[in-house]
């Protein structure tokens, strides 16, 4: 089942989100069986597929179809922001095996924050895009490093996905589409501890994630 939308919605709005999530998840299945996938782990690293919860998992917006595809079916929490378009991806990474925590830095973060702290702290997996929902591009914001602390956790497990050749899209943040049977690369960094201040966290956590996004696929 899926959550009714706390926000109000046109009559093309609510037809677009009955009709177009389960076209878009065919699509993305569709294209993503076609990939060829490697993961590239630090020695401690701890991949969702492989080490049990509770852990947080921040990676970048524009590489939120690949994550969605190759971490189906886990059960993962991910904090997804409350507009209409929030409420398209929800519907989709739904039936991907998400479940979706509805809140972001403009709308409603209180709420999403306090929602996957609460389900760190039940052990579950969670999932943030530390850029999103309006960027800056790559730039983290505090919300995983505040997640995590409150929830008493010791440190979260950044990732980043690569595909060796993609279209990307003129959003703001510039959303990655892999081209049919490419090869991507999914690194996995040593956890970044939970120690110090939200902003001393946070810096840690862009080093980690810029590292990995420069880094070229192996």
């Amino acid at each position: 089942m899926f959550q009714k939308p706390t926000l109000a919605l046109t009559r093309t709005q609510r037809v677009t989100l009955a009709l177009l999530p389960p076209v878009a998840t065919a699509v993305i299945r569709l294209l993503c069986a076609t990939l060829r996938f490697q993961t590239v782990a630090a020695g401690s690293a701890r991949s969702a597929d492989r080490a049990a919860g509770p852990d947080l998992y921040p990676f970048w917006h524009d590489t939120l179809l690949l994550a969605a595809y190759r971490y189906r079916n886990l059960g993962i929490h991910i904090l997804i922001s409350q507009s209409f378009h929030g409420e398209l991806i929800a519907r989709v990474v739904q039936r991907l095996g998400f479940v979706p925590v509805r809140g972001s830095s403009s709308r409603g973060g209180a709420a999403g924050l306090l929602a996957l702290t609460r389900a760190l702290q039940a052990g579950g997996k969670c999932a943030i895009t530390v850029d999103g929902p309006r960027g800056p591009r790559h730039i983290a914001k505090p919300g995983a490093a505040a997640a995590a602390a409150h929830a008493g956790i010791a440190s979260m497990s950044p990732f980043h996905l690569h595909p060796a050749r993609a279209w990307r899209l003129g959003s703001w943040d510039g959303f990655l589409i892999p081209r049919p049977f490419t090869r991507v690369t999914c690194s996995w960094s040593a956890p970044v501890a939970i120690q110090g201040p939200t902003p001393f966290i946070t810096s840690a956590l862009q080093r980690t994630l810029d590292s990995m996004s420069e880094q070229p696929p192996c």
